[in-house]
């Protein structure tokens, strides 16, 4: 593997590895802390054609891009989502082809997935109990996510799992968690609730900081694991007699934003220069069969002078953010 200087950084200096792109706003889930009602559609155009993620990813691996991790809403509702796979792995410059899924579909799918290049999959699962999963997320099966995960394991994917703080979850699930990386190889992190534009009581009911368990951590003997150059934003520990590792996401903390080496891609080709940000700069016009992609590229060079030094959670400005299922998170 090759070191690249990425063409894409920012007036603040930070360079960008590491695309999120959506495929989907669907989700199948009614997670309490993004779409408690469940997904409700809206008029619009309809997601990227395969074709116009292929340029998509194209051009942002010629710019620099190395990892491209494939979101939703919930991507694997996307009947092409193997060939979205195939598309981002077969993509000259592309060294890290990832997933964000849910799981419900992991245990029929995976196979297809890691055949078709996939290396990474991130599976939220917000407990491991299996009532109190079915209370966040509306879904009964957590067996049939599991068996997933252990399938994804045995087919060498290295797996990582998503579980959002919510209040209650340090006294009752933490404990539980952690005899679980016990003996599996899994890197578990705990995301900070943030606040969205469409929760606002939600988050101020249920928002956990994730210091007290990073303290926790420390004193039972976990130590932090340096970042690998396309990792995210998680901040891992690791402890020799654990098979698995334990991570932290706290968009709250002091300097989250000052590591940042990810942009954002909607489902519908918008370019999301953060999370929170605005409501994103609409690519999809470039996106035509007759073009070599030199314009888009000039676009993306262009557009990431306009990024900000960090969000606004703190003020409690969420930007564009509804739901988390608009982007993928």
């Amino acid at each position: 593997m090759t070191h690249f200087e990425p063409a894409l950084r920012d007036r603040h200096g930070r360079r960008f590895s590491y695309l999120r792109l959506s495929i989907t706003d669907v989700c199948n889930f009614r997670c309490n802390y993004c779409l408690p009602d469940g997904y409700q559609k809206t008029a619009g155009p309809e997601p990227l054609q395969l074709a116009e993620i292929e340029q998509v990813i194209g051009s942002f691996a010629r710019l620099g891009t190395r990892k491209i991790r494939i979101t939703g809403g919930e991507p694997s509702v996307r009947r092409d989502v193997t060939d979205v796979i195939r598309v981002a792995a077969n993509t000259p410059g592309i060294e890290q082809v990832a997933i964000t899924t849910n799981g419900y579909k992991l245990a029929a799918l995976v196979d297809d997935w890691a055949a078709a290049g996939l290396q990474q999959v991130n599976l939220s699962i917000d407990s491991l109990d299996a009532q109190r999963f079915e209370d966040i997320t509306g879904y009964k099966h957590l067996d049939r996510i599991l068996a997933g995960l252990d399938r994804a394991l045995e087919l060498g994917l290295k797996v990582k799992v998503n579980a959002v703080l919510l209040k209650g979850f340090q006294q009752n699930e933490l404990g539980e968690f952690l005899d679980w990386v016990k003996h599996k190889p899994v890197a578990v992190r705990f995301i900070e609730l943030m606040q969205t534009g469409d929760q606002p009581v939600f988050f101020s009911e249920n928002h956990v900081r994730a210091e007290a368990i990073r303290q926790q951590l420390i004193d039972s003997g976990w130590s932090e694991k340096a970042r690998g150059l396309h990792d995210g934003p998680a901040q891992e520990f690791e402890h020799p007699q654990y098979a698995g590792r334990i991570g932290l996401i706290a968009p709250y903390s002091k300097d989250f934003c000052s590591s940042c080496n990810r942009l954002r891609i909607s489902s519908m080709g918008k370019l999301h220069l953060c999370l929170f940000g605005d409501q994103g700069h609409d690519l999809r016009p470039l996106l035509q069969s007759q073009n070599d992609g030199s314009q888009l590229d000039q676009a993306l060079l262009s557009l990431l002078g306009m990024k900000t030094e960090t969000h606004y959670l703190h003020d409690g400005d969420t930007g564009a953010t509804r739901h988390f299922a608009m982007l993928g998170g």
